[in-house]
């Protein structure tokens, strides 16, 4: 993995990683009743950050809800930057400097490890 990919988190182990994310697992499956996947966390995040409540979303409003997720994430290590937020109330977000190429294993581990950020950031303070 590139030192760009895992700059967030260089000296944790693959053990302690996965560690934190079944311990997260274990608390959003003790909140929800459910163990939610990556993209029902993505969607549980832009959700929290569109700060509207609990509502009825059509597919393409979940896929803009999963999109303010991924910017909102990826502005924990400075990829994006929020700038505004429209006049229905949905945020909006620059591209800062681009998020590096991976392959899916990759991707995958940046977004928990993101994930992770964010939970640690929002609720564990």
């Amino acid at each position: 993995m590139s030192e760009d990919l895992n700059h967030a988190a260089p000296h944790e182990d693959e053990a302690d990683f996965d560690a934190r994310w079944e311990t997260l697992m274990q608390e959003m499956e003790e909140r929800f009743g459910k163990r939610p996947d990556l993209n029902a966390l993505l969607l549980l995040i832009g959700i929290q950050e569109l700060n509207q409540g609990l509502t009825t979303f059509t597919k393409e409003q979940k896929q803009d809800l999963m999109h303010i997720a991924t910017c909102r994430l990826f502005s924990i290590s400075g990829h994006y930057e929020r700038t505004h937020v429209d006049e229905d109330g949905w945020p909006h977000f620059k591209l800062l400097r681009p998020v590096p190429f991976a392959n899916l294993k990759e991707q995958e581990r940046m977004l928990k490890w993101h994930v992770l950020e964010y939970f640690n950031i929002n609720y564990m303070e």
